[in-house]
Protein backbone atom coordinates (compact mmCIF):
# COMPACT_ATOMS: atom_id res chain seq x y z
CA UNK A 1 0.00 0.00 0.00
CA UNK A 2 3.07 2.24 -0.10
CA UNK A 3 3.91 5.08 -2.35
CA UNK A 4 3.39 8.65 -3.23
CA UNK A 5 0.99 10.52 -0.50
CA UNK A 6 -2.18 11.26 -1.44
CA UNK A 7 -2.24 14.80 0.12
CA UNK A 8 0.37 17.34 0.57
CA UNK A 9 1.36 19.89 3.00
CA UNK A 10 -0.89 22.74 3.80
CA UNK A 11 -4.12 20.89 2.36
CA UNK A 12 -7.52 20.59 4.31
CA UNK A 13 -8.67 17.35 5.35
CA UNK A 14 -10.74 15.42 7.38
CA UNK A 15 -11.09 12.12 9.59
CA UNK A 16 -13.60 9.58 7.65
CA UNK A 17 -14.51 8.29 11.18
CA UNK A 18 -13.99 10.71 13.48
CA UNK A 19 -15.34 14.55 13.82
CA UNK A 20 -12.32 16.73 13.29
CA UNK A 21 -10.55 18.14 10.66
CA UNK A 22 -6.93 19.90 10.30
CA UNK A 23 -4.02 20.98 7.86
CA UNK A 24 -1.37 18.93 7.20
CA UNK A 25 2.18 19.71 8.24
CA UNK A 26 4.62 16.82 7.69
CA UNK A 27 4.08 13.80 5.99
CA UNK A 28 5.35 10.65 6.78
CA UNK A 29 5.69 7.45 4.07
CA UNK A 30 5.17 5.10 6.49
CA UNK A 31 4.27 5.02 9.90
CA UNK A 32 7.07 6.45 12.31
CA UNK A 33 5.10 6.98 15.49
CA UNK A 34 6.00 4.71 18.68
CA UNK A 35 4.50 0.98 18.89
CA UNK A 36 3.03 1.79 22.16
CA UNK A 37 1.02 4.53 19.85
CA UNK A 38 0.14 1.84 17.44
CA UNK A 39 -0.57 -0.90 20.26
CA UNK A 40 -3.34 1.62 21.85
CA UNK A 41 -5.29 2.14 18.84
CA UNK A 42 -8.31 -0.53 18.86
CA UNK A 43 -7.30 -3.52 17.03
CA UNK A 44 -10.62 -3.50 14.79
CA UNK A 45 -9.62 0.33 13.78
CA UNK A 46 -5.95 -0.23 13.86
CA UNK A 47 -4.87 1.23 10.20
CA UNK A 48 -1.90 -0.37 8.30
CA UNK A 49 1.47 0.93 8.61
CA UNK A 50 2.62 0.45 5.27
CA UNK A 51 1.05 3.52 4.08
CA UNK A 52 1.35 7.46 4.22
CA UNK A 53 1.16 9.34 8.04
CA UNK A 54 -0.11 12.73 8.26
CA UNK A 55 1.15 15.33 10.48
CA UNK A 56 -2.26 17.19 11.16
CA UNK A 57 -2.90 20.76 13.38
CA UNK A 58 -6.31 19.71 14.03
CA UNK A 59 -9.38 21.00 15.68
CA UNK A 60 -12.84 19.49 16.97
CA UNK A 61 -16.07 20.86 18.40
CA UNK A 62 -13.93 21.11 21.85
CA UNK A 63 -10.67 22.38 20.71
CA UNK A 64 -7.40 22.25 18.72
CA UNK A 65 -4.93 19.76 18.99
CA UNK A 66 -1.82 17.71 16.87
CA UNK A 67 -3.18 14.77 15.19
CA UNK A 68 -1.18 11.50 13.52
CA UNK A 69 -3.58 10.14 10.84
CA UNK A 70 -3.19 7.59 8.06
CA UNK A 71 -3.91 8.06 4.53
CA UNK A 72 -6.65 5.37 4.74
CA UNK A 73 -8.72 7.82 7.31
CA UNK A 74 -8.63 10.74 5.31
CA UNK A 75 -10.77 12.83 2.87
CA UNK A 76 -10.43 15.96 0.98
CA UNK A 77 -12.18 18.44 3.57
CA UNK A 78 -14.70 21.01 1.38
CA UNK A 79 -15.32 23.40 4.54
CA UNK A 80 -14.28 26.94 3.49
CA UNK A 81 -13.67 28.37 7.26
CA UNK A 82 -10.33 28.55 8.37
CA UNK A 83 -8.32 26.14 10.83
CA UNK A 84 -8.22 27.76 14.15
CA UNK A 85 -5.51 26.10 15.85
CA UNK A 86 -3.07 29.02 17.15
CA UNK A 87 0.21 27.19 15.46
CA UNK A 88 -1.57 27.35 11.79
CA UNK A 89 0.39 31.19 11.79
CA UNK A 90 3.50 30.24 12.29
CA UNK A 91 3.73 27.50 9.86
CA UNK A 92 1.51 28.35 7.04
CA UNK A 93 0.30 32.05 5.04
CA UNK A 94 -3.08 31.67 3.90
CA UNK A 95 -4.64 33.30 1.04
CA UNK A 96 -8.35 32.42 1.03
CA UNK A 97 -9.34 28.41 1.12
CA UNK A 98 -5.33 27.91 0.57
CA UNK A 99 -2.81 26.97 3.23
CA UNK A 100 1.24 27.65 2.12
CA UNK A 101 4.13 27.01 3.86
CA UNK A 102 5.75 30.07 4.88
CA UNK A 103 8.91 30.75 2.59
CA UNK A 104 11.28 30.42 5.24
CA UNK A 105 10.58 27.63 6.22
CA UNK A 106 10.53 25.73 2.94
CA UNK A 107 13.05 23.45 1.85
Amino acid sequence: MSGRAKFGLGQVVRHRKFPFRGVIYDVDPIFSSSEEWYQSIPLDQRPLKDQPFYHLLAQNSEGWYEAYVSEQNLLIDEDPDPIEHPSVSDLFDRSGSAYEIKADLRH
